[in-house]
């Protein structure tokens, strides 16, 4: 069964003024949106809130919206996105670690799909307990809160270990990285065992951003041709 790696752009690096204008540049070459939820005290930046995912459900009832949650205080703001329209929620590992498994556990229990996120300096061993009851682990390949940072190259054991242990346990969980993915190493990070890449800053700053996703889409699956065919 031919591989599919799946391409999230990070609304965050949409143009504020126009979210709806920077969507349609995509021509529907994505396969799900990326939101980022910032506090102001998890990372330091603020970003959108369960607003934003209403209005995205309502304006593109077909998409996938992916909701990941940089924040604390889960208690007040988790509530509010399992009612948002969201497709999936992740939440850090490094927030409430004592609770982390109720709080994936409750997500679940909501009819959501279920995601845990690993800071870059968080080590896959903290989220082993958790691996069987999620659907996706998110792996952050900058320091959160801000686009335009460049990829840490150290992202891509963190990646390997969780093909591993996926394997090994016989799970079934995406593996999603987020955080300096450009045209060029695209390809390089899903031939690791990435299943979805968000990109921000580089998709919407390109000068055409639905070619950006058809040449990383393009380039993705030619390197996954010839991974096949050495």
């Amino acid at each position: 069964m031919e591989r599919k790696v799946l391409l999230a752009p990070s609304l965050l690096a949409a143009d504020p003024l126009n979210v709806a204008g920077s969507i349609a540049k995509l021509e529907n070459n994505y396969d799900w949106f990326h939101l980022d939820i910032m506090d102001g005290h998890f990372v330091k930046n603020l970003s959108f809130g369960p607003e934003h995912a209403k209005a995205l459900r309502k304006a593109y009832p077909d998409a996938f919206i992916d909701a990941h949650l940089m924040t604390d205080n889960l208690n007040v703001v988790l509530p509010l996105f399992i009612n948002s329209g969201a497709d999936l929620v992740t939440v850090h590992a490094e927030v409430e670690p004592q609770m982390l498994h109720a709080t994936l556990s409750n997500i679940k229990k909501a009819g959501l799909k279920v995601g845990v996120s690993l800071c870059p300096a968080t080590p896959v061993a903290n989220i082993e307990h958790v691996i069987d009851i999620v659907d996706l682990v998110l792996i952050m390949s900058v320091t959160p809160g801000f686009g335009g940072q460049k990829f840490i190259e150290n992202s891509l054991k963190k990646v390997r270990e969780l093909v591993s242990l996926r394997e090994v346990n016989k799970l079934d969980y995406l593996i999603e990285i987020d955080g300096g993915v450009n045209e060029n190493n695209a390809a390089r990070i899903a031939l690791a065992g990435v299943d979805v890449l968000v990109a921000g800053s580089s998709v919407f700053d390109s000068e055409n951003p639905a070619q950006w996703l058809k040449n990383v889409r393009a380039n993705i699956k030619e390197a996954i041709e010839n991974l096949g065919r050495a």
